[in-house]
């Protein structure tokens, strides 16, 4: 038996190899995989964890999917560090001794983890807060529109409507401007603009708007907001401007410009249905005038041409006779 487990030690004697030192404590093969695993036993608790967190959630009813996102996320950071912390602790190296490692952290914030840092400092910030989460239709200051699908602790991932994953860092959205069409509800008002020439019935332009909306199914129509209106806003150049104001069904919001050409489309079906001219820009051309400037311009060349071949009759040089003999 004790020649078996000398042979043991012989077979894993690799595993005190040093590979380098922290200070006085000397890492080698076995602490390094003893850290790994530490890890990887940590990173499987944290996600039981945040499973058991979610079904707990599913059950109760009361909670908000964005508040569950953020409790999980926060629990997977706090058991993580936990680990990482335990993982040091194992291998011998003495947790006051990092202050070196803060030092070194100060100074590469100082030469470029600026972003970083904000970029963790406001990710922790929009899971803490609820004015951004998980599902939220949101418009930011660049003009990136789309549906909240992660929340990371450096960035947050937006999907467009064209399915496209855009990352954008989450300090973008501690200090820019972000318009967030479906914080507090999923109900919004759209407006359509159109027009039309001018001496048309302006209620029979109202009749055929309303019911180009009518037909559309992202209209909502159940007595819980104001039905479809028509607003006169505008006295244009060429045209009467209108709005279609209409509120939209809360499936709809997350579409704007679908929803915005499916009234475009109906609205324009609707004013052939009645022969409502939709006008264009229009000039009118005063020939009368044209003419009198390009005769008076026409003039004016012929005199110049006149001029310039009179002058140079004047200096026209004289034919060398004597040239002409030789």
């Amino acid at each position: 038996m004790d020649e078996f487990l000398a042979e043991v030690r012989q077979l894993f004697s690799w595993l005190n190899t040093e590979l380098f030192k922290v200070g006085e404590t000397a890492i080698t093969y076995g602490s390094f995989f003893r850290v790994l695993i530490i890890l990887i036993v940590t990173y499987i608790i944290s996600r039981v964890l945040q499973n058991a967190l979610r079904r707990f959630a599913s059950y109760r009813k009361s909670l908000a999917q964005s508040s569950v996102y953020a409790l999980t996320r926060i629990t997977h950071y706090v058991v993580m560090l936990v680990g990482a912390l335990i993982a040091v602790s194992s291998i011998g190296i003495d947790l006051t001794k990092f202050a070196i490692f803060a030092s070194a952290l100060g100074i590469g914030v100082g030469f470029g983890l600026q972003n970083l840092i904000s970029n963790f400092t406001a990710g922790i910030m929009l899971l803490f807060e609820k004015t951004l989460k998980v599902g939220d239709f949101v418009e930011l200051e660049s003009g990136v529109t789309g549906e909240v699908q992660e929340i990371n602790i450096r960035s947050t991932i937006i999907t467009t409507n064209d399915n496209i994953d855009i990352v954008v860092p989450n300090s973008e959205f501690v200090n820019g401007r972000v318009t967030n069409w479906t914080m507090r509800d999923t109900i919004r008002r759209l407006k359509v603009e159109f027009g039309v020439a001018y001496g048309t019935d302006k209620e029979l332009v109202r009749k055929a708007v309303l019911e180009a909306a009518s037909r559309v199914p992202h209209t909502l129509d159940d007595g819980s907001h104001r039905p479809p209106q028509v607003w006169l806003t505008e006295f244009g150049d060429s045209s009467l401007n209108f709005e279609l104001v209409v509120w939209l069904q809360p499936e709809a919001v997350n579409r704007p410009s679908a929803v915005k050409a499916a009234f475009m489309w109906e609205i324009h079906t609707s004013l052939e249905e009645y022969d409502i001219e939709i006008p264009f820009p229009q000039r009118d051309l005063h020939i009368r005038s044209w003419a009198e400037d390009a005769q008076l311009k026409m003039g004016s060349l012929e005199a110049k041409e006149k001029k310039r071949s009179t002058k140079s009759a004047k200096n026209k040089r004289p034919e060398n006779d004597a040239a002409e003999e030789l």
